[in-house]
């Protein structure tokens, strides 16, 4: 099982930043994101912590009129 790996964060010449995560972390069978080549994730920290908190983006539910 592999829980933790070295990426990285760069950015590119078009001023994007990318987060690069190892192979064997991403596909390890117990990583958290499943099943697609892209995904909306949702990436926050707190003031003062080096630590990112990256999670799956739930679209709000349109409701009918």
């Amino acid at each position: 099982m592999v829980n933790e790996g070295r990426g990285r964060l760069f950015r590119r010449k078009d001023g994007k930043f990318l987060i690069y995560l190892p192979k064997d972390l991403a596909e390890d069978s117990m990583f958290p994101f499943k099943g697609s080549d892209s995904i909306f994730v949702k990436v926050s920290f707190k003031l003062g912590d080096k630590k990112l908190l990256i999670e799956k983006w739930k679209e709000p539910v349109e409701q009918e009129k």
